[in-house]
This record gives structure tokens, sequence and C-alpha cells, in this order.
């Protein structure tokens, strides 16, 4: 059996706030979603890491999930073939901002110059 998942960022940041909200994410999306056995854990931070990229989430939420998807084995090899699969079918910006993410979560310095610029140097 696997690692069970379990996840406390729903009440402790809000808890007090939003407690109905905080049980769903603690104890359904975590506690129930994540430990269910039909898929792999490694497979269901792919499906969440390519969910969050189609819906243009691109803040600390994505880099938490592309952290967690290298805990759980995804490799450096392997995320770059999903990023650059899923952006066929999102879009190229939204891409090159996970690239920015997952970069640095796979330890590589990020691209010094921008899009624009990339742009422009290939245009000789």
């Amino acid at each position: 059996m696997s690692e069970k998942i379990t996840q406390t960022a729903g009440r402790n940041q809000l808890g007090e706030f939003a407690p109905m909200f905080a049980h769903l994410n603690d104890d359904v999306l975590f506690g129930e979603v994540w430990n269910e056995a039909a898929i792999d854990v490694k497979t269901k931070c792919i499906v969440t890491v390519v969910s969050l990229m189609a819906s243009g989430i691109t803040d600390s939420s994505l880099s938490y999930h592309l952290q967690n998807a290298k805990n759980h084995g995804v490799t450096k090899a392997e995320i770059a073939a999903i990023i650059t699969h899923a952006t066929m079918y999102v879009g190229w910006p939204r891409g090159w901002a996970v690239f920015r993410l997952a970069k640095e979560i796979w330890n590589e310095e990020a691209p010094a110059e921008s899009e624009k610029d990339a742009y422009q140097n290939t245009e000789g």
C-alpha cells in the first residue's frame, strides 16, 4: 500500500474563516480523492499539474503541485515532455510560464532572456 496523503493547509489557512472549505480541501480532496486507489499518486500529480496549467494557474499552488510531482517520481525528462505535450493544447504562453516554475523545482536556472527576446534572437 502506498503512503497516505494528508493535508492541513485548509484548516491552517482558512479553518476559522471558511471551515466548510477547509474540510472539503483537507478531508475530501486530499483525504479521499488523493487517496482513492484507482490511479497512482504519480499519475494524480501529473493530472493536477496539467489541470492547473490548462486553467492558467501559475502561482504558488502550481509550484506546490510541481514539487509534489517531483517528490512522487516525476523526472525532469517526464515533466518536460508533459509540459510540452500540454502546451500544444493549452497554449504557448502557459507552457512558458510552467517551464519557468518547473526549472526552479527541478533545480535548473530560469532562462535569462524574455520570451520576446527569444523570438527576436531567432529572426536573424
